[in-house]
C-alpha cells in the first residue's frame, strides 16, 4: 500500500506530477506556501486543461501561524448584462446554455485570487513572478504530453465542445481529441502568461488581454464586456468554521458549498462512531449528506441574496436538531437535483509553518469550450450553474453563481494542521468527509486514506445515475449491508473518477509534513 510523502521542509501536493513539481522547486527555492501554490496553479492550467485554467475561478484557505485562518474567494461575478431577459431575448427562458459564448458570462477570477494571495508575502522575501509562472511557460510553449485523463475526457465530451469557437484548433490534433502521450502545444497560452509575468498579473483584467478577452467574447454572444473584467477583484473573507471532537475546522464562504462539507462532519461526529470503514461509518457519512446537502440546495447562493448567513448552519442547535433526523440503520428516500462541476484541488506547506489550501475549476469539462485563439485562454461556463428562478442563485448582475468548490482546512487538537480537498462537483463534500475522519478521526495513514476504496452519492461530472457508488474494492461485507439498509448501490470499477482526485497536506507541531496524492489521477505527494 502506498504511504504518505514525509519531510522536514514543506510539501506539496497536486493531482498532476508537473504542477507538484513546479511547487516544490519553488519551496525547494526558499518560497513560500503561497508562492508555491501560485506556481502548481499556473501550470496544472497548462498541464490539466480538462479540469482547470486561468479562465475560471479560485478559492484559497491560508494557515499562517500565530494568526486565523484566511480566506480568498475569487469568485467571477456576472456580466453586468447578465439577465433572464438577456437570455430569454436569446430563446433561452428555461436554463442557460452549458456550451459556447452564452456560458462564458461570470469574469474569471482565480488570477485575481493569485494576486490577492501574493499580497499576503512580504514584499522583500517575494520571489520574481517570472519565476512563479516560469514552468508554466515553459510547458505551454514547448507542449506537454497529454495525460489518459485528459484524452478520454476529451472524447467522452467531443460532441458538446468540437464546434464550439476555438475549441478544435487548440485541443484537437487534425480534427481528433488527442491520444494519451500525445504532444499539445498551447503557445498562445504561453505568450498571455509571458504577458502576465512581464506586466503583473492585474494585466489580465486591463489593457491589451482584457480587451482582446472582451471582443472575442462580445463577438461569440457572451455578456461579458471589458467594464466587467476591470471592475473585478477577489475578496478576502472569514472562512466558515465547525468545532468538532477532532478539531476547529474551516471551510470556505458562500456561495460555495464549504458548508455542507462542514455541516457533513459536523452531523457525523454527533453519531458517536467508533469503527472505521464499518457499516456506521460510512451510512452514518451518507445519511449527513443527505441532511447537508438538503438544506444546500434550498438556501445556498450568492450571500449577498442568502436568507441567513451560511455559519448560522453550524450553529450547535441546528446541527443537533439535523443530526436527530438521521436513521442509524435505514437509507433516507433520495433523490434529488445534483451540481456539476470539474476542478483541482492542491496543498501546500513551507518550512515557516504556512499552509495552502486551494481549489480552481472552469466547472464543466473545459468550461465552456470557447477559447480565444489570440490568447489561448478558454472560459468558464461557472454561470450556466445559475437559475433563471427566483431564489438565492438567481441570475443577475454581478452576482456570484453557486460553487461547488470548496477548500478544507482543520486545526487538530493535538496542533497538526491539515489542508485537504479534491476534484469531483458533488462528490467534494463526501470525498471530503471520508478522507478528513479516516485520518483524523480513526487514525488511518494519510495516503491510505486518500487512496482507500470511495463512494458517491447522486450523480456528478460524467455521470447520470442517482445511485450511491461504491468503488469495488470495498469490502463485500460493507456493500451488502448498506443494500439491505435501503441503499441502491451501484459498483464503480477499482479507482474511479467519479469519487474524485484528492489530496492532503499534515504540519505536525515539530516541523514534520506528510503529504498525500490520490492515484486515482495523474499526480504527486513531495515532501522537501
Amino acid at each position: 500500500m502506498l504511504k504518505s510523502s514525509l519531510g522536514l521542509n514543506g510539501g506539496m501536493t497536486a493531482p498532476h506530477r508537473a504542477a507538484a513539481l513546479a511547487g516544490r522547486d519553488v519551496l525547494a527555492q526558499g518560497g513560500t506556501a503561497i508562492e508555491a501554490m501560485v506556481a502548481a496553479a499556473a501550470t496544472i492550467a497548462v498541464v490539466y486543461p480538462h479540469m482547470n485554467g486561468i479562465g475560471g475561478d479560485g478559492f484559497w484557505i491560508i494557515h499562517r501561524p500565530g494568526q486565523a485562518p484566511v480566506g480568498i474567494s475569487a469568485c467571477g461575478t456576472a456580466a453586468a448584462l447578465a439577465t433572464s431577459e438577456f437570455y430569454a431575448d436569446k430563446g433561452h427562458v428555461d436554463a442557460i446554455p452549458a456550451r459556447g459564448g452564452l456560458a462564458a458570462l461570470t469574469v474569471p477570477g482565480t488570477i485575481s485570487g493569485w494576486d490577492a494571495a501574493l499580497s499576503l508575502v512580504p514584499q522583500e522575501r517575494r520571489i520574481p513572478l517570472s519565476r512563479l509562472l516560469a514552468d508554466a511557460i515553459g510547458h505551454a510553449k514547448n507542449g506537454i504530453a497529454v495525460t489518459g485523463n485528459q484524452a478520454d475526457c476529451t472524447v467522452a465530451k467531443l460532441d458538446g465542445l468540437r464546434d464550439v469557437p476555438g475549441f478544435a484548433e487548440t485541443y484537437l490534433v487534425d480534427g481528433n481529441p488527442p491520444q494519451a502521450g500525445a504532444k499539445l502545444v498551447q503557445k498562445a497560452l504561453g505568450e498571455t502568461l509571458e504577458h502576465l509575468a512581464e506586466n503583473g498579473l492585474r494585466s489580465f483584467y486591463e489593457g491589451k488581454i482584457a480587451q482582446t478577452h472582451a471582443a472575442f467574447l462580445e463577438q461569440n454572444g457572451s455578456p461579458l464586456r471589458l467594464g466587467d473584467f476591470e471592475g473585478f477583484n477577489a475578496q478576502n473573507v472569514t472562512p466558515l468554521t465547525v468545532k468538532t471532537s477532532q478539531g476547529q475546522l474551516f471551510n470556505m464562504t458562500a456561495p460555495t458549498q464549504g458548508v455542507a462539507s462542514l455541516m457533513i462532519l459536523g452531523l457525523f461526529d454527533r453519531l458517536g462512531v467508533t469503527q472505521g470503514e464499518s457499516f456506521a461509518h460510512v451510512h452514518g457519512l451518507i445519511e449527513a449528506t443527505k441532511q447537508a446537502f438538503i438544506q444546500r440546495n434550498a438556501e445556498l447562493g450568492d450571500p449577498d441574496h442568502m436568507a441567513t448567513h451560511a455559519q448560522e448552519w453550524l450553529t450547535d442547535e441546528k446541527l443537533d436538531a439535523m443530526a436527530a433526523r438521521i436513521d442509524r440503520e435505514g437509507a433516507l428516500d433520495w433523490p434529488y437535483d445534483p451540481k456539476q462541476g470539474d476542478t483541482i484541488w492542491m496543498g501546500a506547506s513551507d518550512s515557516d509553518g504556512t499552509v495552502v489550501s486551494f481549489i480552481q475549476s472552469v466547472f464543466w469539462e473545459f468550461g465552456s469550450g470557447l477559447t480565444c485563439p489570440e490568447t489561448g485562454v478558454f472560459f468558464q461556463n461557472r454561470g450556466a450553474g445559475f437559475s433563471l428562478a427566483p431564489g438565492p442563485n438567481q441570475l443577475g448582475p454581478n452576482r456570484k453563481p453557486f460553487h461547488t468548490l470548496n477548500p478544507a482546512l482543520a486545526h487538530l487538537n493535538d496542533g497538526r494542521i491539515m489542508a485537504y480537498g479534491t476534484m469531483g462537483g458533488e462528490g467534494q463534500p463526501q470525498t471530503q468527509s471520508a478522507i478528513f475522519t479516516r485520518y483524523a478521526q480513526f487514525g488511518m495513514d494519510l495516503q491510505a486514506a486518500v487512496t482507500a476504496p470511495r463512494w458517491l452519492l447522486g450523480k456528478t461530472w460524467g455521470d447520470d445515475t442517482m445511485t450511491l457508488k461504491l468503488e469495488s474494492r470495498c469490502e463485500p461485507a460493507l456493500v451488502a449491508a448498506l443494500g439491505a439498509a435501503g441503499h441502491d448501490v451501484e459498483m464503480l470499477p477499482e479507482f474511479s473518477d467519479l469519487t474524485g482526485h484528492a489530496g492532503a497536506v499534515v504540519v505536525h507541531t515539530n516541523g514534520l509534513v506528510e503529504t498525500a496524492t490520490d492515484p486515482r489521477a495523474d499526480g504527486a505527494a513531495l515532501s522537501i
